[in-house]
């Protein structure tokens, strides 16, 4: 499983979702869409309708990859917080029961208003 403390998932980019889609494809059920993606360098996380989807490219050549899939029926509470002036960064909480926080960084370009909002739609 991803170490969701680790930097490396961090300081995510939005990135069309047909650019993640051959990767994540194989995982995805009937009736699953991929709706937001974003990316690191390498490693990258795709919301779908139904869960979220966290994937760490390992190795030197990256064709190990580590996939963790969290559902949005066990997020508890989730929390955003917007880009500001000097902090550029917009930030995203989510609490799973048996997981306990997932904390995502993104650059400000992200619309961490509009992610909240769908994420709302499928827990609440």
């Amino acid at each position: 499983m991803i170490d969701f403390s680790s930097p490396s998932v961090f300081k995510l980019t939005p990135v069309d979702p047909g650019a993640v889609y051959q990767q994540v494809a194989p995982l995805l059920i009937n009736g699953e869409q991929l709706v937001y993606a974003f990316k690191t360098t390498r490693d990258f996380v795709t919301f779908t309708n139904k869960r979220l989807i966290a994937a760490n490219i390992q190795g030197m050549t990256g064709k190990k990859v580590d996939f963790t899939s969290l559902p949005y029926s066990k997020i508890q509470a989730f929390s955003i917080e917007t880009a500001g002036n000097f902090d550029r960064d917009a930030e995203l909480e989510l609490y799973f029961s048996g997981l306990g926080k997932v904390r995502l960084e993104f650059k400000a370009s992200s619309d961490i208003r509009q992610l909240g909002q769908m994420i709302a739609t499928y827990v609440l």
